[in-house]
């Protein structure tokens, strides 16, 4: 890489291999391994979902929950990720987890398999950048409040929230290379962001938790009185975090040495944020001042109210910025993952309206279109904290079951084919059943818990619509399916009337 010749070779090898997958290049290919990591780590963003739900976690499980949980499910996803990883390496194309589905499943039901792991996709995908940017609202608000007087009302989060994803959009429109930029600089500023709030947390302070009450108590605000259920509802705070890390491979179009730097990235992300989470989530819970069975904030914001209490009204701010910083950071790259996996799935004709949003910008050479379309997909998924006071617990398990869905059923596939798998450069080697088989299992009992009521009494403001918007989405894409798609997803021979043009796309040999 250090010669334009070696990066030459380096950029044919990924335009041939993309050639073998049945596709043409048409993204740029400028990001580098470091870059392509960048972006996952910056979607999964501990600073922003560790942060967001914590009011959440210390209602649902508490301290006890919120640190062993994190633990546990961070082992968990790395599983989960290291499974993905082998199949992103075998298969380094935007396109992703429904193309992967496509490669592994029965011939005769390649396509239907494709097609409802893609839905599933798009629907986490929009659903993290609905949560992770609602966050960046909520934190914005408290900020505002606390330096110029602004009252938060849930119209104002609504309106907060707009804007910021107008801002992450014209972002991704018009400096791409500033995306890019700001991608890099996101992983510096996460590490040393959480380095500085946990060093004042530790000695700023007067006082500080006791190891018991960080790491045993438990707390259950619910209203319900199982605590193994309400121990398990808790662990939505670590799960929903570690998401988007798919990013790493819908980038892998546009990364160089997209085979290796594709699933590395996937890997890496996951597990520095799982370390430098755990001492995030340890620096707050033991520089929480007062606590009498609840977290009690002025600024409705739980992780707020902690710095201020910690360091005092200055520094609480200052920290509070770094925070909001690192939440913009995260929702700018899923916005931008987002936009790739809606411009290849609309680019095999799969969504409505495909030939608007597999557009590329001729200058830029991004997906435009579809940047705006994931922005405006959020927006619609937000709108219900109007009326719903728990919408965005909602959302976020919206995200992780929509994700994790579609992460697992490639996984499942490549359980199937056994030894017919054709490896990429990065593999698990003998590991790959064992590894597989814990995924799909850890998946499963996430999809079932995270659909389940997170509150009791169950009332119109804190219904947990998780499956309603699941099965929405589920029960649209079936009927597309059956009336229609069936016949022309994926089928050379058929292809639909608003698929793209040639010139974006090569015969697809599946």
């Amino acid at each position: 890489m250090t010669t334009s010749k070696g990066l030459r070779t380096d950029l044919s090898d990924d335009e041939e291999r993309l050639r073998q997958l049945g596709y043409t290049q048409v993204l740029a290919r400028r990001m580098s391994a470091f870059s392509n990591f960048a972006v996952s780590f910056t979607i999964i963003s501990i600073l922003s979902g560790c942060l967001t739900l914590y009011g959440f976690g210390m209602n649902t499980g508490g301290p006890a929950m919120l640190i062993w949980g994190w633990v546990a499910v961070g082992l968990m996803t790395l599983i989960v990720g290291l499974a993905m990883a082998e199949v992103c390496s075998a298969y380094p194309t935007s396109a992703g987890l429904y193309f992967w589905a496509h490669r592994m499943a029965p011939r005769r039901s390649a396509a239907a398999w494709a097609w409802f792991t893609g839905w599933f996709n798009v629907l986490g995908q929009v659903a993290v950048t609905a949560g992770v940017d609602f966050g960046a609202a909520s934190f914005l608000g408290a900020y505002l409040n606390l330096q110029f007087g602004f009252t938060v009302t849930p119209g104002r989060v609504i309106g907060l929230f707009a804007v910021i994803l107008i801002v992450h959009g014209l972002l991704n429109t018009f400096g791409v290379r500033i995306v890019a930029f700001l991608n890099d600089v996101s992983v510096w500023w996460h590490v040393v962001g959480v380095a500085v709030i946990v060093g004042a947390l530790t000695f700023a302070p007067s006082h500080h938790q006791s190891a018991s009450f960080v790491f045993t108590h438990f707390v259950n605000n619910t209203g319900w009185h199982s605590s193994l259920y309400v121990g398990l509802l808790s662990l939505l705070v670590a799960q929903y975090t570690f998401t988007g890390y798919d990013a790493s491979a819908h980038m892998t179009e546009e990364t160089q040495q997209a085979s290796t730097s594709g699933p590395r990235g996937i890997v890496r992300s996951i597990w520095l944020s799982w370390i430098a989470g755990l001492v995030l989530l340890l620096g707050f819970t033991f520089a929480i001042q007062s606590y009498s069975g609840t977290l009690n904030s002025k600024t409705g914001v739980p992780p707020a109210q902690i710095l201020l209490d910690a360091v005092g009204a200055t520094g609480g701010k200052l920290l509070l910025l770094v925070v909001i910083g690192a939440q913009l950071f995260c929702g700018m790259a899923s916005v931008t993952a987002n936009s790739r996996m809606i411009y290849a799935f609309s680019r095999d004709g799969a969504l409505p309206y495909s030939r608007v949003w597999h557009r590329i910008n001729d200058r830029t050479r991004t997906p435009t279109n579809a940047v705006w379309l994931a922005a405006a997909g959020a927006l619609v998924l937000g709108l219900p904290y109007l009326i719903n006071s728990t919408a965005y617990a909602a959302v976020t398990s919206i995200a992780t079951i929509g994700l994790y869905i579609a992460y697992v059923i490639p996984t499942f596939l490549r359980l199937r084919q056994g030894d017919r798998f054709e490896r990429g450069p990065w593999h698990l080697g003998r590991w790959s059943r064992p590894v597989g088989v814990v995924a799909v299992a850890w998946v499963v009992v996430i999809t079932i818990l995270f659909m389940l009521p997170q509150t009791s009494p169950v009332t119109a403001q804190t219904f947990n619509y998780a499956p309603i918007a699941v099965l929405a989405v589920l029960g649209f894409a079936a009927l597309w399916w059956l009336a229609s798609a069936r016949r022309w997803f994926l089928n050379p021979d058929h292809p639909r009337s608003d698929a793209p043009a040639p010139a974006g796309r090569s015969e697809v040999h599946m």
